[in-house]
């Protein structure tokens, strides 16, 4: 690495006293759909100081910074990420209980608050149970799953603009949609969120998640590397069924396959690369538009030089 890029890392790397900072990582160690080229320099922070410190940094300096969670749900281009991603994971992911509430940070996992809630015979987390994502990716995607979202029990969340100031956003400023959020719109990063739940039987609560990831182990590719549901629903369709119904389920470009176990989840079989996946992306969705007039939209994000394929 020569240049700004070396510069920009040695910057963050002062910044970073409890985290880490990485040149030139791979991105496809990652996130869950195992592909991607290096980031110039990847930064895990230890604290939210730290992670307004990097990007403080990169504004001064001009370089891109853009934020991550488990990487659950991106597609990194082959090409890498200039400038600096910067996930948050473990020294984001403090739970706590209120009462009736719990509180996490951004990196702390979905499916370990909906075991906390669990464990104190709170209900309202339990679609939440086998969903993969951290609670600040959960957040701002407004993530969901059998009939339950985000949007349905949180309380507030902590967000850090892109000017480095946070500010606490209650629900209803929270601008939820169907996976999305005001702060996905406006590059918004979810630093703590709260969430406010009901006294539950514990053995109904378990029975529900347990219930819920059956569901999720019969009925989707757990087997393959993905990015779970590759497209977003469309208002009176669902995705996998009109995938199908296009002739798509064992469609594939290189290593990359429309799963012959659910037509909503696009997988890699082994050796898929970012342009397979964007390429089956894009021939799913010319079929499917072809054949039902329907057009798909993703809800994938995608990360790097490909980001305006």
């Amino acid at each position: 690495m020569m240049g700004m890029n070396e510069a920009l890392a040695r910057l963050l790397e002062r910044a970073a006293v409890k985290g880490t900072v990485l040149r030139d990582e791979p991105m496809a160690r990652h996130t869950s759909f195992r592909v991607g080229g290096p980031a110039d320099v990847l930064v895990l922070p230890g604290s939210a100081e730290e992670l307004a410190a990097a990007l403080r940094i990169c504004r001064e300096e001009g370089a891109p910074a853009r934020v991550i969670g488990a990487g659950t749900n991106l597609i990194v281009a082959d090409a890498g990420v200039r400038g600096a991603v910067i996930a948050l994971g473990e020294g984001f992911s403090a739970v706590t209980r209120d009462g009736l509430s719990i509180e996490a940070e951004a990196g702390a996992k979905l499916a370990r608050v909906s075991q906390e809630a669990l464990a104190a015979g709170l209900t309202g987390l339990e679609f939440a149970a086998g969903i993969p994502g951290t609670v600040g990716g959960g957040a701002v995607m407004n993530a969901g799953a059998y009939g339950g979202e985000i949007a349905g029990c949180l309380e507030w969340a902590d967000i850090l603009g892109r000017d480095g100031s946070v500010a606490r956003l209650s629900n209803a400023e929270m601008g939820f949609g169907y996976r999305t959020s005001l702060p996905l719109r406006e590059g918004g990063v979810v630093l703590r969120a709260r969430f406010t739940l009901r006294p539950g039987d514990v053995e109904e609560i378990g029975a529900a998640m347990r219930e819920f990831n059956r569901r999720r182990r019969v009925k989707q590719p757990l087997e393959y590397p993905s990015a779970g549901s590759t497209f977003k629903r469309p208002e009176g369709h669902f995705a996998g069924a009109l995938i199908e119904q296009a002739g798509c389920k064992g469609l594939a470009v290189g290593g990359a396959q429309v799963s012959e176990k659910h037509a909503g989840f696009i997988v890699n079989t082994g050796g898929a690369t970012a342009a397979d996946i964007l390429a089956l992306i894009g021939e799913v969705r010319r079929r499917v538009f072809e054949q039902s007039g329907v057009r798909l939209e993703r809800e994938v994000r995608l990360l790097g030089a490909e980001e305006d394929a």
